[in-house]
C-alpha cells in the first residue's frame, strides 16, 4: 500500500510486488490511480484503487472508510504500508489486528514543521505499537526513528536497483540520442522541489563554470519549484529537461550525478547513477555515506563551496570520475541489487507472517 505513486517509493514498490508476484505470492497493490497503479498493472500485478491525498487532513476521515472497506475484501495476511500517508491510514484501520510492516521512506517528522511536525513526531512513537515490523532503507533512517523514540522491532533493508537494465553505457552515444553537446557534464534527476535542493546545487554551479567553462548542468525533473527556479536562472549552460520516465541515458550521458538534497532516507538516484557506472557528488543526508561510499564525494549537508569545488574537481578530471565510477558499479553489484532487496524483504515478511502471501 503506498501513496506517493511516483519517483523513489513507487519504484521500490513496483519492484517488491513484481519480485513477490514471480515467487508465486498473491500481491495486490493498494495506491491512488497515477503512474505506480499503471505500471503495475502492466506488470501484471493485481491493483485496487485507493483514493488518497498525499499530505494529512481532513481529508483523511474518508480515506479511513475506503481503506478499511478495501482491506475486508482483500483479506490479506500481511501489509506492507509504505511512506508516512499509508503509514497513518493503514495503521489507523488495522491497529495491530494483522500483521503490518511500515516503512516510512523518511520519517514525516524530518520534513514538517511547527505543530504538523510535533503531531507527527507524537503520531510515529504512539503507531509503533501498531507495527509488526518497521523496516528502514538506510541505518541513518532507523537511528533517526530510534533517537525520535520510536520503538518496535525494526529491520534495515536498503534501497536496490536494477543492474541489469541499468548499467555503463557509451557516454557518446548517450549524449547524441539526448541532442547534448560533447562537454563536461553535470546531471541532477530528481523532483523540482525544496527537499531535493536543486536550488543549492543552482547556487553552487556559477562557481563550477568558473572552474570548467564549458561546464553544462542538465536538470532532469519537474516539481513545484520548477517554475521559480527556471525563471530565477539565465544561465544558458543550464538544460531544464522536464520529466522522464527513462533515465538510463541521463545517466551514461553525465560526467558526474550531483545529488543536492535536504533530506532521504536512502536515496535511489545515487544507487541508480552507479549502477551505470556515473561519479556521484551528494550532500551527507539520510543514506548517503551508506549508499555512495567512495564512490564519489559525500560532503556535509548544505554545504554549497563544497559542493561546486567537488562537482568541477569531477569535470575537470575525467579519469576520477571514471575510477569512481567504476568503483560504485561494483558496489551495487554487490550491495544494492534488487534481487537482494526482495530476499531480504521476503524474509522479514515470513518472520511476522509465516506461509503469508503465498
Amino acid at each position: 500500500m503506498s501513496q506517493p505513486v511516483t519517483a523513489g517509493v513507487a519504484a521500490v514498490v513496483l519492484e517488491l510486488a513484481v519480485a513477490q508476484c514471480s515467487a508465486g505470492w498473491a500481491v495486490a497493490v493498494v495506491c491512488p490511480p497515477g503512474p505506480l497503479a499503471d505500471r503495475a498493472r502492466a506488470a501484471g500485478v493485481d491493483v485496487r484503487e485507493w483514493r488518497a491525498v498525499r499530505g494529512p487532513g481532513p481529508s483523511a476521515v474518508a480515506e479511513w472508510v475506503r481503506l478499511r472497506a478495501l482491506l475486508r475484501r482483500l483479506d490479506p495476511d500481511v501489509v506492507h504500508l509504505h511512506s508516512s500517508k499509508a503509514g497513518l491510514v493503514g495503521r489507523l484501520v488495522l491497529r495491530g489486528r494483522r500483521p503490518t510492516l511500515f516503512q516510512p521512506h523518511l520519517w514525516s517528522f524530518q520534513t514538517a514543521t511547527g505543530l504538523v511536525g510535533r503531531l507527527s513526531l507524537a503520531w510515529e512513537r504512539w503507531a509503533a505499537r501498531w507495527t509488526h515490523q518497521l523496516v528502514c532503507v538506510s541505518d541513518d533512517e532507523l537511528r533517526t526513528g530510534r533517537d525520535a523514540g520510536v520503538g518496535g522491532p525494526a529491520e534495515v533493508v536498503c534501497n536496490g536497483v536494477d543492474t541489469e537494465r541499468l548499467h555503463p553505457a557509451d557516454r557518446g552515444a548517450a549524449r547524441l540520442r539526448l541532442g547534448l553537446p560533447e562537454a563536461p557534464t553535470a546531471v541532477c534527476v530528481g523532483r523540482l522541489a525544496p527537499l531535493k535542493g536543486q536550488d543549492q546545487l543552482l547556487a553552487a554551479w556559477p562557481a563550477v563554470r568558473a572552474a570548467v567553462p564549458g561546464a553544462r548542468l542538465v536538470l532532469v525533473g519537474d516539481g513545484p519549484m520548477g517554475r521559480r527556479w527556471r525563471s530565477g536562472c539565465a544561465d544558458p549552460s543550464v538544460r531544464w529537461w522536464g520529466h522522464a520516465d527513462a533515465v538510463a541515458d541521463f545517466y551514461a550521458a553525465a560526467d558526474v550525478v550531483v545529488v543536492p538534497s535536504r533530506a532521504e532516507g536512502m536515496a535511489l538516484v545515487p544507487l541508480e547513477a552507479m549502477a551505470c557506472g556515473r561519479s556521484v557528488v551528494a550532500f551527507d543526508v539520510s543514506g548517503v555515506r551508506q549508499g555512495v561510499g567512495d564512490a564519489g564525494a559525500v560532503l556535509p549537508a548544505g554545504d554549497v563551496p563544497a559542493l561546486a569545488a567537488a562537482v568541477a574537481r569531477r569535470l575537470a578530471d575525467p579519469a576520477l570520475a571514471r575510477r569512481e565510477g567504476a568503483l560504485g558499479r561494483r558496489r551495487v553489484e554487490l550491495l544494492f541489487d534488487r534481487r537482494q532487496v526482495a530476499e531480504q524483504v521476503a524474509t522479514v515478511v515470513e518472520k511476522i507472517a509465516p506461509g503469508g502471501g503465498r
